[in-house]
């Protein structure tokens, strides 16, 4: 008990404009919490651009070496886009152009994240919902989480960014399979599409999260982020790929500090304390 005390103890908050979106850092982990449990966590426009707030202050934080990002309650993840509120804020085209403006925003965003995003999924994971965990490095599932994409359900067109991220992972032919059926995937079938990475009984699925986030915070920053990028470049068809990133990162590597520590502390026998330098 007195380790969980100290640990909320140690728990510190970004103040946001609305309680539907919650930041916390707790250690080297940045908690992002998708608030909105009455409409199972749908994205409004609020929501969007607080978003964009924890993840610029979490990748700017040093001492932040991941990310998780989950939903409250437990009926879902995110659910999608607050449609609720289309009409208020999508009913003149100055209010669709800001709201189509805060989705971009939001994409470039997470498109500068350099650190590991892990999305811990539960409950439902449809449309918008499943494109912000597309958007995650990884993807831990509970065994009860269910994944769709219900755009033809609303009459609606998925956007080409969401379509790529899914054809990427599962293929041409399964995302095909998700778009025209509209049907809603089990975790399981999830899994076996490549659609996430692991999953596991709902009951272990944080502390799931917990040990996978624990074993990135315990290594190399330097190592972790050059990672991330080099996947992203291998990711590129080859003439758009920036190989003298991918060297200058090798050689960033080396002349570290990290690289120093990790090396004295294999032949010392310990575990490395690493710097991010």
């Amino acid at each position: 008990m007195d380790e969980l005390a100290n640990m909320a103890q140690s728990r510190t908050l970004i103040e946001l404009d609305t309680d539907r979106m919650i930041g916390e850092k707790e250690g080297g982990i940045g908690w992002i919490t998708f608030n909105n449990p009455e409409r199972r966590n749908a994205v409004s426009l609020a929501m969007r651009i607080a978003l964009i707030k924890i993840l610029t202050e979490f990748e700017n934080d040093p001492d932040i070496r991941v990310m998780v990002m989950k939903g409250s309650g437990d009926k879902a993840f995110v659910s999608g886009s607050d449609i609720s509120e289309f009409k208020d804020k999508r009913s003149t085209p100055e209010q669709a152009a800001e709201y189509q403006k805060a989705g971009a925003d939001l994409d470039a965003c997470f498109d500068k994240i350099q650190k590991p995003l892990i999305a811990m999924i539960h409950g439902v994971c449809l449309g918008n919902g499943l494109g912000t965990a597309l958007k995650c490095d990884l993807r831990i599932s509970s065994d009860t989480a269910m994944f769709g994409i219900p755009a033809a359900r609303l009459g609606l067109v998925y956007n080409y960014p969401g379509v790529k991220r899914v054809v990427d992972l599962v293929g041409a032919s399964r995302a095909m399979e998700m778009i025209f059926t509209a049907r809603r995937f089990t975790a399981q079938e999830a899994l076996q599409i490549n659609l996430v990475n692991e999953v596991v009984p709902f009951e272990r699925l944080e502390a799931r999260v917990r040990e996978i986030a624990a074993l990135i915070v315990e290594n190399a920053p330097i190592s972790v982020r050059a990672g991330k990028l080099m996947v992203k470049e291998a990711m590129k068809d080859a003439q758009a790929r920036d190989m003298a990133l991918c060297e200058a990162l090798v050689k960033e590597g080396f002349s570290s500090e990290d690289f120093k520590e990790g090396r004295t502390a294999f032949m010392e026998k310990r575990r490395p304390q690493f710097k991010g330098r």
